[in-house]
């Protein structure tokens, strides 16, 4: 593929795609090191965006004398707190990612075993699943959540 684009997670991190060598074993000290510096910086990121939204809403709080204003207020801090809330969740789990590259048990999947690969995990470095044990899944969730 010429002239292959960035992906999200790697522009924030300054990469570009990793490129495997013929024979390359998988995960080796090359490749847990790229996916480690994603995770860092889309951590790094996270926080950051945590840090402006807390100085923002100390920023904007005002007593507005008009109850719409004021609901309206309330309303962007609620959206804005609940959008960190995830985020926190999502720092805990890039945190344990960044663990689990550590301890060398980094890019398999949890259900079966298999390489999960190099690109999905450019794509989703959090992930835990290969493809097809992630679309399993789903598709239970979809049919218990009928039921």
């Amino acid at each position: 593929m010429p002239d292959q684009k960035k992906l999200g997670l790697l522009a924030q991190a300054g990469l570009e795609p990793y490129q495997e060598k013929p024979g390359e074993e998988y995960m080796n000290d090359a490749q847990r090191a790229h996916f480690k510096t994603i995770l860092e910086a889309w951590r790094n990121d996270l926080r950051n965006e945590v840090d402006r939204t807390k100085s923002h809403m100390q920023d904007e709080a005002a007593n507005f004398p008009d109850p719409v204003d004021r609901a309206a207020q309330e309303e962007e801090f609620s959206l804005e707190l609940r959008t960190r809330d995830r985020e926190r969740k999502l720092i805990k789990k890039i945190e344990k990612t960044i663990i689990l590259i550590k301890e060398d048990d980094f890019g398999y999947c949890d259900s079966c075993g298999i390489e999960i690969g190099i690109r999905r995990l450019e794509a989703r470095p959090t992930a835990d699943l290969c493809v097809d044990c992630k679309t399993l899944a789903e598709i239970k969730e979809k049919q218990s959540g009928r039921g």
